[in-house]
This record gives structure tokens, sequence and C-alpha cells, in this order.
């Protein structure tokens, strides 16, 4: 009996909690799960690398082409699904793209050779395209301007969450039932994202702001007015700097681990679901202080050198440390992604907020399409992962100094 009264006590207490959450910020936080979604089916394949990679008889270079052609489908896919969400509006456009992109995660359990997984990253690429674009507009129309760096880093925790989960499920699926249905299993799993967002946008003032088509302009932005704007152009070269140190956590961490360090590749769920915990952390708490501070650039400084300790990584010569290193960068990668989003969407037309956040999308993919297939050429040349982890420490540098310094003229009218 008392046992009885406890578990119902703590069903008691979730409930209440549950109550309490405003309607915009239970709407905000599934919202954003849309991203934890898409880590889990893109993420996948980087868990499981050194035995799909082994089994599919592939090179280090052909599997960072896998991620340069994902990239590239992300690149085209991004910006035209920020113009469509924009009119069509988050609601419905999320559930269809979840839907497509879980479908072809489940495919890659089929896939016998190169060429036809290459063709599936691709179709995986295009079809997330509306990911971040519809979760953005999602925090952009749910919360008021205060509240917004909040939301922004909740975004990112959702994507780091998903890269937290899929280590240890990838793992435990690969361990107990093989590669092919880890994939079938994470992209399962997904799909249980739908009927959560049904029940929480199905109320009649969450489909106004959700399903609004009418911009708030006589004209809507346009692709090449907003890449010309001195605020978007800050952005991304900011974006370009810090994502090779996101690319080379997420997508070669388990390579380096197994390859370099001596972890077993059913083992690798142990440690790698801390660096994007830690991600989460850095969106979080640096959302929170630049919602609350106001301060940037100061804020911008010190991300960089937390990010930049991926430097660090030669002097690691056990697997908890390179994955010690490897979270302190992600917790500044966090903080990065967040200031500047947040930064950016402040000063960017409402009508316009998916084309912007798919625009940030695009340049992350022209980061991973160049770093990617070098990361791989180099390791296949001889260059250790750690001494790749230095040098793109250092590009970071360059970028975030010029994110610092440049005051852009911003006469753009926004929310």
């Amino acid at each position: 009996m008392p046992k009885e009264r406890s578990i119902r006590g703590v069903v008691r207490a979730i409930r209440l909690a549950a109550v309490r959450i405003p309607r915009r910020w239970a709407v905000v936080i599934v919202g954003t799960l849309t991203m934890t979604v898409s880590y889990v089916d893109r993420q996948t394949l980087s868990v499981l690398a050194p035995h799909v990679t082994k089994a599919l008889h592939m090179t280090d270079a052909e599997y960072g082409w896998l991620g340069s052609a994902f990239a590239l489908a992300y690149l085209i896919a991004t910006p035209l699904s920020g113009w469509w969400l924009d009119g069509l509006g988050a609601r419905r456009g999320l559930v269809r793209s979840l839907f497509a992109w879980s479908t072809i995660a489940g495919l890659h359990a089929l896939v016998p050779g190169f060429g036809t997984l290459l063709c599936f990253r691709i179709a995986l690429g295009l079809a997330e395209g509306p990911g971040f674009p519809g979760a953005a507009q999602t925090v952009q129309r749910m919360l008021p301007a205060g509240e917004r760096p909040r939301g922004f880093g909740l975004l990112f925790i959702g994507s780091s969450l998903g890269g937290m989960i899929t280590p240890p499920l990838a793992a435990w699926l690969f361990r107990e039932f093989g590669w092919r249905a880890a994939f079938l299993g994470t992209a399962f799993a997904g799909l249980a994202w739908i009927p959560l967002w049904i029940a929480v946008t199905r109320g009649s003032a969450v489909r106004a702001e959700l399903d609004r088509p009418t911009p708030h302009r006589a004209k809507r932005m346009r692709f090449a007015e907003l890449a010309a704007s001195p605020s978007m152009v800050r952005a991304l070269i900011a974006v370009v700097a810090s994502s090779p140190i996101v690319l080379f956590v997420e997508q070669w961490s388990a390579k380096y681990l197994v390859g370099e360090l001596g972890v077993l590749q059913a083992d690798i769920g142990h440690y790698l679901w801390l660096p994007p915990l830690w991600f989460d952390l850095g969106a979080l708490a640096f959302g929170h202080l630049a919602a609350t501070s106001g301060r940037m650039r100061l804020l911008y400084g010190v991300a960089t050198v937390i990010a930049a300790s991926l430097a660090l990584a030669p002097f690691s010569t056990s697997p908890w440390a390179a994955v010690a290193v490897m979270s302190a960068a992600q917790i500044g990668s966090g903080a990065l992604r967040t200031l500047v989003t947040a930064d950016l969407l402040a000063h960017i037309p409402s009508d316009a907020i998916a084309l912007a956040g798919g625009t940030l999308a695009c340049a992350q993919s022209i980061a991973y399409i160049a770093a990617s297939p070098l990361i791989g050429y180099a390791h296949d040349h001889g260059i250790a992962y750690p001494t790749i982890a230095l040098v793109i420490a250092i590009w970071l540098i360059p970028g975030s100094i010029a994110w610092i310094v440049w005051r852009p003229n911003r006469s753009v009218d926004h929310v």
C-alpha cells in the first residue's frame, strides 16, 4: 500500500506539472522535439559507422562522402522548406516532413552497398529539410520576444537530446539484433512524435498562430534579399566557423574511439551520450544568460574559448579523456548556435523566420559538405583524429572574432 500511494503521488505530481506548463511552452517543447527525432534518424549511421563501413567494405573517404551527400541535400532543402513553411505553417508541414524522413531512415536497413546508402542519405537530407525551419518558426510564433532566446536554447537542446539518445539506443539494438534492425528500431521510435504534436496543437488559438499564412508585410522577403543582409552574412560566417566542431563530434567520434582508442562497437553507447548532453547544457545556459543579460558579444567570446577546447584532443590518451574534451567543446558549440540564432532572428521580419532558419541550416550544410570528406581523406592518409580535431578548433577562431567585432547596420524592421 505505501508503495502504491507513492506511485500515485508521483503520477499526480507529473499531471500537476503538465497542467502548469503554459500552452505556448508545451507547443514549443514538442515542436523542438522534431530536432530530437531528426538527429536520432541521421545519427544512427554515425554511431554504427565502424561496423557498417566494415560490413559494406567502405573507406573512410567514402564514409565522408556520405556525410557530404546528406549535407548537400539538406543545403538544398532547408531554404526551400523555410519558404514553404512560412506560407503553410509548421503545424501541418512538420507532420508531413517527419513521416517522410522516418520512412527513409527505416529503409537504410535494406542497403546492399555504398551506392544505395549514398542515395538514401541524399533522400534523408531532402526530407529533413523542414525540421529546423519549422521548429524555429514554432518558437518565434508561440513565444513573446523576451522569451525567445530561451526557446532557441531549447531548440538546440532538442537536437542534441537526439544525439544523446541515439548512441545507447543504436548500440543496444546493434548488440541484440544487428545493425540493420538498429536502423528500423530508431526510425519507428521517431514516429511516436506525430500523435504528440497533433495533441498539443489541436487548440484553435494554437492553430491560428501556427497556420497563419498571411505575411506581416505586403511583400514577403526573398531569399536573395535575406542572404545579402548584413545580419545574415554575419551569422553565416559564425555558423561556418563553428559547424566543423559539431560535425567532428557527431559524425566522427565513434570512429575515433573505436579506431584509435580501442572502444568496442557494442560499447560505444556508454561514451557518446555525454557530448550531446553537454551541448544541451551549453545551449540552455547561454540562452538563459542572453535573455537576462543581453551581453551577446561577451557571451560569444566565452563560448568560443570553451568550444576551442577541442584543441586538447591530442593530449587525450584514454576514451574517457577524449569524451571529456569533446563534451567541453560541445558546451561551447551549443552556446554558439543559440547565440547566433537568437541574435539573427531578433532582427529578421517575422514572415521570414523559417526562411532565415533554413538559411542558417544551409550554412551548416556547406561546412559539413566541405569538412566531412576532408576529414576522411586526411585520416586515410595517416593523419590521426586528434590532430584533425586540433585543426578544426583553430578554424573556429577567425570566424568568431569576425562575429564579435562586426556591428552590422540593422535597419530591417522586425517583430
